[in-house]
């Protein structure tokens, strides 16, 4: 009995964990393991509401059941789920309880499902900047891009002035949406310097956006009150989820090998008998004598053919070799010239090395909160003290200017270095045209 208790409070656990409006019953999950129809359009509804949360999508309680089958799977493909079954489940949501359980369980592990709908779903206070200062991620999305593109043929490039047309209209959004921050920032900075010396806690000094409406609206006071409440039984439940999570894997481990049974009874159901139906062959037939004489001259034609491919063989090794020989000095000039870039980059790279280990946090990930640093902070605070040091996760905006500057510099040099290496390539292009004269810009 133990094990079940164990087993009812991780799914318990994980069910509290989830936003409220996606919150599943936890008989939804066991139904889900014996394929009980009844649960597969809870699972459905439970998919489609996750997954546009981690989409930042709109959704409402009123779309269609197909509708929200073909976005589930359009995500699910787009996360890269390539079990096939999945895909073949009917559009009504009438069967497939197990596979949308096994769909889900890939979505809480594969994205880290809790942490991301935690992280969305939190109480913000208004006073917030996201920082990402992750080269290595930036180069893993579009490492991850390159390999997935599909290469086109000839019949399906895009015309350019569609393409500069897309870039222009990408210009004036970004353009519009900075905008939009200037004067985001700007309000905010006038909240926090009007509210200067009013907050309680000295390090922070002034008020954040929620308290500022607070103050002017204290009727909002009951509804964030229940979301603190309903964040911090999330939190704990997530705790929760934690420590049973093991329990929950190994149970899940019983579905797929529950799975895999039914699988190979199916395949054993549906393979057919196999019959002899080769005739018996006996000694007193009259073209027994005809078919021996057949089998000798094809083993003598097949001796031949041996022959005949083994002094073949013989001759492809010959000229492979050769071939080989004379790659290995092409790959030798090649190898020079690689090692020559890559001790040319590793050189530039090296350059930024020293101010990078000297830096506190080599890498600035996630919210941030925005506070305000006066040049005379103790003329302002009403309690009698000055702020004495900033906050532990504080990041200094100089300090991300300065790493943005370094950055820039580094993508320049990189940029300058591909313009050579292109306007080399152009030149011996250019040599092997006849008749033609390339001016370089």
């Amino acid at each position: 009995q133990r094990p079940g208790r164990e087993l009812s409070g991780a799914v318990g656990a994980l069910c509290r964990a989830l936003p409220p409006r996606a919150r599943p019953a936890p008989d939804t999950l066991r139904r889900a393991k014996f394929d009980r129809p009844q649960a597969s359009l809870d699972f459905w509804r439970l998919l489609y509401t996750l997954l546009k949360q981690i989409h930042r999508d709109k959704w409402t309680d009123s779309d269609a059941t197909d509708n929200q089958i073909w976005f589930v799977k359009s995500a699910m493909w787009y996360h890269g789920y390539g079990r096939p079954e999945f895909y073949r489940l009917p559009s009504d949501g009438s069967a497939g309880s197990r596979e949308l359980l096994l769909a889900f369980s890939w979505l809480l592990h594969r994205l880290s499902l809790l942490e991301q709908l935690l992280a969305r779903n939190r109480v913000k206070t208004g006073d917030e900047i996201f920082v990402c200062m992750c080269e290595d991620d930036l180069h893993n999305i579009q490492k991850g891009i390159t390999e997935r593109a599909p290469e086109y043929g000839l019949e399906d490039r895009v015309d350019i002035r569609y393409l500069q047309w897309l870039n222009g209209r990408r210009r004036f959004q970004w353009r519009s949406l900075h905008a939009q921050q200037q004067e985001h920032f700007k309000l905010l900075h006038k909240i926090h310097l009007f509210t200067s010396g009013s907050h309680v806690d000295p390090v922070l000094g002034h008020f954040s956006v929620t308290e500022t409406d607070l103050v002017r609206q204290p009727e909002n006071y009951e509804q964030l009150l229940q979301l603190l409440e309903s964040e911090t039984m999330q939190l704990e439940a997530f705790l929760e989820w934690k420590q049973l999570e093991p329990v929950y894997w190994k149970w899940m481990e019983t579905v797929l090998d529950d799975m895999a049974e039914e699988g190979n009874m199916c395949e054993s159901q549906d393979a057919p008998v196999e019959t002899s139906v080769l005739p018996k062959v006996t000694s007193c037939c009259l073209w027994a004598d005809g078919l021996t004489g057949q089998i000798d001259r094809l083993s003598r034609d097949l001796m031949t053919l041996r022959d005949q491919l083994q002094k073949l063989v013989t001759h492809r090794k010959a000229a492979w070799c050769e071939k080989v020989k004379a790659r290995e000095k092409e790959l030798q000039e090649e190898f020079s010239a690689t090692a020559r870039k890559i001790q040319e980059n590793v050189e530039l790279k090296l350059l930024d090395l020293t101010h990078l280990c000297a830096l506190k946090k080599n890498k600035m990930h996630g919210s941030h909160r925005l506070v305000f640093r006066s040049e005379h902070p103790a003329s302002k605070l009403g309690f009698g003290r000055a702020v004495s040091k900033e906050p532990a996760s504080a990041v200094s905006a100089t300090e991300v200017i300065r790493e943005l500057q370094m950055r820039e510099a580094s993508l320049e040099r990189e940029l300058k270095q591909l313009q050579e290496e292109c306007r080399h390539r152009l030149d011996e292009i250019a040599e092997g045209l006849d008749g033609v004269i390339c001016i370089s810009p």
